[in-house]
Formats: C-alpha cells, structure tokens, sequence
C-alpha cells in the first residue's frame, strides 16, 4: 500500500476562515494537537505577512516535533528569506513557493506573461533550495489554466528542485474525473518516475474537495493537503477527518493508507471548532454530532444486534465514546480523572483540580453530566490564561414588561468590584456590569448559545467574540444558568485580551488601559 502523506494547513489556509483570527497560545495548542494526530507536514503559515504571523510560525518549528514544519512564501526573494528565518529551529523544515497558473489569475492579480511566470519560479525555487532540500510549488487555479502552461511550470519546478508539487483547485470548479485526468497526465508527463511527491489541494465551492482529493489518489497523488473540520476560504477546504477515514475504511479501493492516529480525530475537531467559532454541522461526517447516531426505529433495531448492520466504523476509533459516560455528584476525585484519562486527556494535578471544582460546582445543581458535557467542561478550563478576572458573584432580574437589571461581583487585580447595569436583557445588563467593572469596553463580535447535550438539564454552552480596537479573543463559558454561562463566556474572553492571549495583542491590562480603547 502507498503512504499518503497528510499535509495539514489548519494553520494558514484555514485561519483565511472569515471572522476566524486565533491568538498565538491557540496556534500552538493546536500545532501540538497535529503533532499526536501525526500528520506528516504542518503549514503553520505565512511569515512574510507580519510580526505576529513570523512569530508563530517560528515558535512551532522551535517547539512542535514530529512533522515536517512548513511555511508559505510567494515568488519573492523576501517572502522566502522570511520563511527561511522562521523556519531556522524546526527539526524538519520545508518552504512552500506558489504562483499562479490561470489566465485571470497571470492577468489580472500578478499581470505577468506566461514566459515571466516561468522564468520567475525557476529562479525563486531554486533560492529557495538554498535554505532547504524540501522544497513544495504551487501554482494557483489549475483547473481553470490551460494544461500545456500547467505542464511547463511544473516541469520547470521540478527542474529547478522543487520535491513536491501541489496541484490546487484554487476555485473549487474541478469534477473528480477532471481533477484526477490532470493528476494522471501531470504524473505521466511531467514527474515521470522522478522521486518528486505530487499534492491534491482541493476547495469546496461545489462540495467535492474530498471527492476532487480521493480522484489524485486513484491517479498518483501522494500527499492530500487538508485541514481539520473541512474550514477555509469561503466554502472551505478538503476535511482532513474525511480524506484519512475514507482512505482507511476503503483501504480495499484505494491501495494507500495514512500514518494518522485517527483516535485523535474528534479531539482535534472540537478544539478547533472551539477556537475558531466555526461549528461543525451536526450531519458532518466523521466529527458531526449525528455522524454516529440512531435514531430510526429500525436503525435502532438493527445497532443493537449488530453494529455493522448501520456503522461501517466505530466511533471508538475516531476518539468517540460509543456509550454514554454518566458521573455524578458522588463521583470522586479519582473517579473524574479516570474519566478524563479515558477520553484521551492528559493533564496535570493542577489542571484536574480546576476541573473537579468546576465539575463538583455542576452536579451539584444539575445532576449527573454526560461525556460530551465532561468534555466541554474539561475543554473551557483547560486552556492556560491568567484569571485577572474572576467571577465572585451574579444576581440579574428580568421579565415581560420589566427592566432587566444585573449585578456582579468580580475579583481584580485591584480588589473586588461590585457594579449594577441595566440593559436591553438579561445578557446585556451583565455584560455591562461586567465591562464597568473591569475597566474597558470591548465590542462584542459574536455570540452564541448551545446546548451540550439534548436534555433540558444539558449544560449550557456560550462563545463571544470580543473585540478591542484591532485586538480579538474568544470566550468560553459552562454553566447550567445560561446567564452564568455568557458572564464566565465574557470573562474568558476579557482575561485573554487582557493577559495577551490573543490574535495582534496588547502586553498587558495596564497597555490595554493606556491605549484609550478602554474605559
């Protein structure tokens, strides 16, 4: 069988998301995260496009071992000087050079002629063999370029060094059959045995990017460019969870198999739709809510004398737990971490003290929770960022033809602070109280209220988005009281503009106050 190379771009295709901007801390957890689902190569960005952008790019290849660590650069001298230089610490590194192919592309975004084009990414792919032998080149729009143009450029590629050559449908407009008759051609044509990988990098504009990606596997592709949950520049791009599961459960068909750990596979999926915001269909496959579920009379029927009959994997082996995990509020301490180690979570005695609080705080007024609480709740306290802010208290009052009025008690770094704010609703008044009492006014860019579980007893679940001039964090808050829930959401949030653990971030709560954005 052949190894598909799995070519991760969470990082920098699928931070394009609109309305996504992760914060360093969060590239980072998640760059770890790809690590131990051990995808082959991390594209963990695009240097050249700013401080912060080089800075997590070089913090990965410093920190994340394992994959190749890889950074995006145009066809331009600096753009691979800077990829080069963030690169320096990592163990394995590659520089990926792109283009254009298209006629529209060459006309109206690089206006340069075909013979220029040539010309220029011979020379640049050949600089940039100069600071690596891993060299990737890309050339934008292929499907809508003319195929003898394709053909020279990535000759030419080659020629210069490149050792892999990724074939992206920029646009999402490829059919399967027309993605795979190019894959084929450009392998009998232009690699021709050479120990050069080619790469599928396939949008989903017409929601065939796992199919379009599948096509260059059946016709010679050896690496499948990807990212968890499917996100990317507008429709998106090839799911990493589908790619690796198809390849696995029709390993029969293709012929090619993946060195993913696939129990990671939900794992990865939640902390990413967590820290992006963007949620995860429920019918999508692999990582969606429905994806194992049975609801259906017969379905039912038949799962409970045979899996099989309706499931052609277990959810087991993509990091699901086929049944339901109850704890309770006579459940120990080392009852929860038994729990949390089962779910795959390895965490320290700190962290798990945090938790069991938090988790004894819960049942207490709601009752037993289920895996998929245990699991949001471990996932909002888990991440690292200092609490400035604490919540000490919350009383609102609220009702047709009332005024919805709130107060909070909150811990700061300058003692407690009790405030009272009116509002349009509940969540606004505290949301008020809460900016008064710490101090600065961030505007709220999203926010969005779930249910973990189905039951009217689920936890409630919150995400905002902040925003603080051209500073954005997201929050994440647990609690049975919706209400509570968007306060600690909130205050997540706030903790993290204020600690600097977001996305072009001020240093401190003291910098945050100077800088006439707040209060």
């Amino acid at each position: 069988m052949r190894h598909i190379r799995i070519f991760d771009t969470t990082l920098r295709d699928g931070e394009q998301s609109p309305g996504v901007a992760l914060s360093l801390q969060q590239k980072l957890e998640i760059a770890h995260g790809l690590a131990r689902l051990n995808v082959d190569i991390i594209e963990a960005g695009f240097p050249v496009n700013g401080a912060s952008e080089f800075e997590c790019v070089s913090r990965i290849a410093a920190e994340v071992k394992g994959p190749v660590i890889c950074a995006l650069a145009r066809t331009h001298k600096l753009d691979i000087e800077r990829a080069a230089a963030a690169l320096e610490k990592a163990e394995k590194k590659r520089i990926h050079v792109f283009t254009s192919a298209s006629k529209v592309h060459l006309q109206y975004m690089l206006r340069k002629t075909p013979e220029e084009i040539l010309e220029i990414s011979d020379a640049m792919v050949r600089y940039a063999r100069q600071f690596t032998d891993d060299v990737e080149f890309s050339a934008q729009d292929v499907m809508r370029a003319d195929f003898d143009f394709v053909m020279k450029l990535y000759e030419t590629a080659i020629n210069a060094g490149a050792t892999t050559i990724n074939i992206p449908d920029t646009t999402g407009y490829g059919t399967p059959q027309e993605y795979g008759a190019l894959i084929k051609r450009i392998y009998d044509e232009v690699v021709r045995g050479r120990d050069v990988h080619i790469s599928a990098h396939c949008h989903d504009d017409l929601g065939m990017a796992t199919a379009n990606s599948l096509a260059a596997v059946e016709n010679g592709a050896t690496q499948i460019e990807c990212t968890i949950n499917g996100i990317g520049e507008r429709a998106g791009n090839t799911a990493l969870e589908e790619v690796v599961m198809a390849l696995y459960v029709r390993r029969d068909h293709y012929k090619a198999h993946t060195q993913i750990n696939t129990r990671e596979l939900y794992r990865m999926s939640r902390m990413v739709e967590r820290y992006t915001g963007m949620v995860v269909q429920p019918n999508k496959a692999i990582v969606g809510d429905n994806a194992f579920a049975h609801e259906s009379g017969i379905h039912q029927d038949g799962v409970i004398k045979n899996k099989e009959t309706y499931e052609i994997m277990n959810a087991e082996l993509v990091g699901r737990q086929a049944a339901v995990l109850v704890l309770g509020k006579h459940s120990g301490r080392a009852a929860v971490k038994k729990a949390l180690a089962d779910l795959g979570y390895k965490l320290d005695d700190t962290q798990i003290g945090a938790i069991f609080a938090r988790f004894r705080e819960i049942v207490e007024r709601k009752g037993p929770i289920e895996t998929e609480e245990l699991r949001a709740l471990v996932e909002s306290e888990s991440v690292s960022t200092p609490h400035l802010f604490n919540l000490e208290k919350l009383q609102f009052f609220s009702g047709y033809g009332m005024l919805p009025t709130a107060t909070i008690s909150l811990e700061t770094p300058k003692g407690v602070v009790t405030t009272t704010a009116i509002g349009d609703g509940p969540v606004d008044a505290v949301y008020k109280a809460l900016s008064e009492a710490i101090g600065f006014k961030p505007e709220l860019e999203l926010y969005r209220v779930e249910s973990v579980t189905g039951s009217t007893e689920a936890l409630g679940e919150v995400t905002v988005k902040l925003k603080l001039g051209e500073v954005m964090a997201t929050g994440h808050g647990i609690s049975p009281d919706i209400i509570e829930a968007s306060a600690r959401a909130y205050l997540d949030a706030a903790n993290k503009l204020a600690a600097g653990q977001s996305a072009r971030h001020p240093k401190s709560l003291e910098e945050v106050q100077r800088s006439g954005l707040g209060k």
